[in-house]
């Protein structure tokens, strides 16, 4: 007669916890591991398109800076294509990156270039944009959402995601800021992870 097994319970889910920037990003710790770290180049020197500097900060529901937090960034390129698309990409052109929190300051930057208007699965056009995934320590699952531009006025006003959020204070947690430093476009995007002015993130 089989021997019947004792019931097994779930393991415990646990945090990024304070390794992540080791294997993820391990020149940000002072690890010398590659000749750089994987994400580093998101557009590549051949795309096409507005060079365009992303940065802000992450706080948590205190209004504290998070300051060991990693972002994934996927986006089209300046025609709206994806790369791995069979539409034409530039050489170089990988679309996907990494930023790291700086740790004693708490800000996170990357350079790209500023996307193009995709379309949507179901064909609708949407307004450029950028696609983000955060994880930190505290964090149980990493925390998806997306970040548009506010000078793109008439592309957000017909984007079909941002007009499902029907508070307008909500959709503004979504809109990065321009501003001119220097030469240097920038965009600032700060992400509230919960609490007052929460930033939008989306189940996916």
């Amino acid at each position: 007669m089989a021997q019947k097994l004792p019931y097994l319970q779930e393991t415990p889910s646990q945090t990024a916890g304070p390794y992540v920037h080791i294997g993820l990003a391990p020149r940000a710790t002072g690890i010398e591991i590659y000749n750089k770290d994987l994400g580093s180049d998101i557009a590549g020197p051949n795309a096409e398109g507005e060079r365009i500097r992303i940065e802000g900060h992450i706080k948590d529901g205190t209004g504290a800076i998070v300051k060991d937090a990693l972002i994934e960034v996927w986006q089209a390129n300046a025609n709206g294509n994806y790369a791995g698309s069979d539409s034409a990409i530039e050489e170089g052109f990988r679309g996907w990156g990494r930023a790291v929190t700086d740790f004693e300051t708490g800000l996170w930057r990357f350079e790209t270039i500023k996307p193009g208007q995709t379309r949507a699965p179901n064909g609708r056009v949407q307004a450029p944009h950028i696609n983000l995934w955060i994880v930190a320590r505290g964090i149980n699952l990493g925390l998806n959402t997306r970040l548009y531009f506010d000078d793109e006025e008439q592309a957000n006003a017909g984007d079909p995601t941002l007009n499902l959020i029907e508070q307008e204070e909500r959709r503004a947690s979504l809109l990065a800021t321009r501003v001119i430093q220097g030469d240097a476009v920038v965009y600032n995007f700060d992400i509230t992870l919960q609490g007052e002015g929460e930033t939008v993130f989306f189940d996916i």
